[in-house]
């Protein structure tokens, strides 16, 4: 049985072999998660220990999705630093084991992220993904909306560039904004 569970900060350190293993494995099956192939999984695991601090001080979010034995997957959220974008936050690094797709891993943690992200008040979320990957069809399916695609914008595991699609999901009520200044 698959469990989602966020990770905090010292968490997030101990697992870092374990997410290693799992980005090494997902980039070389040709996830474009913002990494070239082949990974290195020391420096994998190094980028993992690297957001520790991130998601100790609250702007950064882990959760991992596992089964009795390992990681089956990941996701992130990175919540906005500036004062006037602190209704919206950037899912980050959505990965899945290549032998665990299909199986419902990636839209499990999305969904978690989702329900998450409302519970803390933020309404909005993007994100981005290689136009036409199978990433891009579970984010349409799981209700996201485009919004736009930039060529060549960034490079797939093996250094060919390629469109990116932003997307964007509105989770509740926007509030009203302060009033200007006076005419």
């Amino acid at each position: 049985m698959t469990k989602i569970v966020p990770v905090s900060g010292p968490e997030l350190v101990t697992y870092a072999d374990e997410l290693a293993a799992l980005l090494v494995e997902a980039v070389e099956g040709g996830a474009s998660v913002g990494f070239l192939a082949p990974l290195d999984r020391e420096a994998a695991a190094v980028w993992w220990r690297e957001r520790a601090a991130a998601v100790e001080a609250g702007s950064h979010q882990v959760w991992i999705a596992r089964d009795e034995e390992r990681p089956l997957g990941t996701i992130g959220l990175v919540k906005a630093p500036m004062p006037n974008a602190r209704h919206r936050a950037e899912v980050a690094k959505l990965v899945v084991r290549p032998s665990a797709r299909g199986r419902g891993v990636g839209r499990a943690l999305l969904t978690a992220v989702e329900r998450s992200a409302a519970a803390d008040g933020l309404a909005l979320l993007v994100l981005d993904t290689e136009t036409g990957s199978d990433a891009e069809r579970l984010y349409r399916s799981a209700g996201w909306t485009p919004c736009g695609s930039v060529p060549d914008y960034a490079a797939d595991p093996y250094g060919t560039l390629r469109a990116t699609t932003f997307y964007y999901r509105a989770l509740g009520p926007r509030e009203a904004s302060p009033a200007g200044p006076s005419q």
